[in-house]
């Protein structure tokens, strides 16, 4: 989904469930490689090395990194041509897989509140208080019923001031026109750590980055032509990227979930504004004013699409207690 223009990996990882696993296991495998950069050349053996790659979730890693490469290559090709030539309806489709995605992090949000009050008690408990009532930020917004098993998902208004603030930024980063830019060395490095940071943010697009860099189409030609030298800049930007912000992603996501997923929340949010289907090549918004009803229709099957995904895994969880 990278190849998309709007649309990222991350909120399809974010739908299926393995989002947080993936994260966390792309944390333990560059402490694993930092720890065996580090480490066996002074002699202190591979072990803590080997620690860090036994946590990664190598069953779930490897058949995902086969698929992507594979849907590089083949969405490269075909969405070349489709995105540029059917702008509205492309736009409309992943407009509504996006806008109904949303249910994802804000559930995960809300439920990761509740969990949070029985550790809230136990550090009271250890520091020899009571726990107390919970801060009114803790005070839900909203009572929805979850997934099988979830109980209600719970919002304060703390969390909706920063979901609306990482929505806001969101939005004006998104509606950067876009730039022109020479694919200069340097260049090249910085897009691709830029793009890669975006790829595991639900919500935020590589492609869409790349685009304010004017380095979309450069991309998308190197990859259908193999260009080495192109992608080999682009791949060293992507590593140092990836380096820096999974390990952000992975601190926050184990030590501030909630906040991490309320941010997640707003992130995605402010993305569907690059989404919206009607707007210029310098992404100016515009009023709805051609092909109305087929870009209607293609956001509700693309709305529908996730919610029936969302229904499908929310009984098979059931069957599975």
């Amino acid at each position: 989904m990278e190849t998309v223009p709007g649309v990222s990996g991350g909120t399809v990882a974010l739908v299926v469930g393995v989002y947080e696993t993936v994260i966390t296991s792309a944390g333990h495998f560059l402490s694993g490689l930092r720890r065996a950069v580090v480490d066996i050349p002074r002699g202190r053996g591979a072990a803590s090395a080997a620690g860090e790659f036994r946590k990664v979730s190598w069953r779930l890693i490897l058949p995902l990194l086969a698929g992507m490469v594979i849907a590089l290559v083949v969405m490269a090709r075909l969405l070349e041509g489709w995105v540029e030539e059917n702008p509205v309806h492309s736009r409309a489709l992943f407009f509504g897989l996006v806008l109904a995605s949303l249910w994802v992090p804000f559930s995960l949000a809300g439920r990761a509140g509740r969990a949070d009050r029985p550790e809230r008690a136990h550090r009271a408990e250890r520091a020899g208080r009571e726990p107390g009532p919970p801060k009114p930020d803790q005070v839900g917004l909203a009572g929805l019923t979850g997934a099988a098993g979830a109980g209600r998902i719970h919002w304060g208004w703390r969390d909706a001031a920063i979901a609306l603030l990482a929505a806001a930024l969101t939005f004006v980063v998104v509606s950067i026109p876009p730039s022109d830019v020479e694919a200069e060395r340097p260049v090249i490095v910085l897009a691709g750590a830029v793009a890669v940071s975006a790829l595991v943010l639900p919500g935020l697009s590589g492609s869409f980055l790349l685009l304010t860099f004017g380095l979309y189409d450069d991309t998308l030609a190197a990859v259908n032509d193999r260009d080495v030298g192109y992608l080999a800049f682009f791949m060293l930007g992507a590593a140092v990227g990836l380096a820096s912000f999974v390990k952000l992603l992975q601190w926050l996501l184990e030590h501030h979930r909630r906040f991490a997923l309320v941010i997640l929340t707003g992130v995605m949010a402010g993305c569907l504004r690059a989404l919206w289907p009607w707007q210029d090549e310098d992404r100016a918004l515009h009023a709805p004013d051609e092909y109305i009803a087929a870009a209607s229709a293609l956001a509700a099957i693309g709305f529908a699409a996730v919610l029936a995904f969302l229904l499908a895994e929310r009984r098979w969880a059931a069957r599975r207690l």
